[in-house]
């Protein structure tokens, strides 16, 4: 579905967790051309609520700064980011036993890349035996689905169906998705807390070309960066990251 730049499929970090990964063609000159900065037609989520453009006037808030991504700090809520080689993968928002993963991603100018995305989810859930369906929700359509819970890393094989909901809005030459687990997947009150954090995201695109769909930069903060290098002097620059399905660096807010 999406790819990260200088890795192959079958290493993405995003597409093993999900379970799926649909083929998919290099992007041609024209989509390239179409990420040059200019006026964007696309827009952010529904009117009057986000998630939000870094030049929309969003509404103010206390936010963890992660590059690409600028997620708002919650009640109860831990913000995780996972690495992969040397480099931030993809966010966690957990809550209880839910959790919501973010990631963004370059899109053309011309916006409409959910549309897209919500048939290749289905297609994909469907292929890796299990169940997708569309539904409306508080951002636009949704993909509801069960994923066999073996489809996941460390799980056994066989196991039962989870639900999962995929969340995805289209803004200007970005894509936002999120991937809702647990049982804020199934629940409106746990969901609730998470839905706010997903509105409250503001997403940072930069000005140069990015191909459509691939990631953009997550970065540590700059407390968790410190962090890693002083492990890494511990260790006599022997020091390897974590493994991209192992819990990663996290910042934590409890209130």
């Amino acid at each position: 579905m999406f790819r990260r730049r200088r890795r192959e499929h079958a290493d993405q970090p995003e597409a093993a967790e999900a379970g799926f990964w649909p083929g998919e063609a290099e992007p041609d000159e024209e989509e390239l051309a179409s990420e040059e900065p200019g006026e964007a037609e696309a827009t952010a989520g529904p009117a009057g609520r986000g998630p939000w453009d870094a030049g929309d006037a969003f509404p103010a808030a206390e936010r963890v700064d992660l590059g690409s991504l600028q997620v708002p700090v919650a009640a109860d809520v831990e913000i995780q980011v996972s690495m992969a080689e040397d480099q931030a993968a993809w966010v966690t928002v957990v809550r209880g036993d839910s959790s919501l993963q973010l990631q963004a991603f370059a899109a053309p100018k011309s916006g409409g890349l959910w549309d897209e995305v919500r048939q290749e989810i289905a297609a994909e859930v469907a292929r890796a035996g299990g169940q997708a369906g569309e539904a409306d929700g508080p951002f636009g359509p949704e993909v509801h689905a069960r994923i066999a819970a073996g489809d996941q890393p460390g799980a056994p094989a066989g196991g039962p169906l989870e639900p999962v909901r995929f969340l995805g809005v289209d803004g200007p030459r970005w894509f936002l998705r999120g991937v809702i687990g647990g049982p804020a997947a199934v629940r409106p009150e746990p969901a609730q807390p998470l839905e706010e954090v997903f509105a409250g995201v503001v997403v940072v695109r930069g000005e140069h070309p990015v191909p459509p769909r691939d990631m953009l930069e997550i970065r540590l903060p700059a407390e968790a960066r410190q962090a890693l290098a002083e492990q890494m002097e511990q260790a006599g620059g022997r020091f390897q990251l974590p493994d991209p399905f192992e819990r990663g660096p996290e910042i934590t807010e409890t209130r």
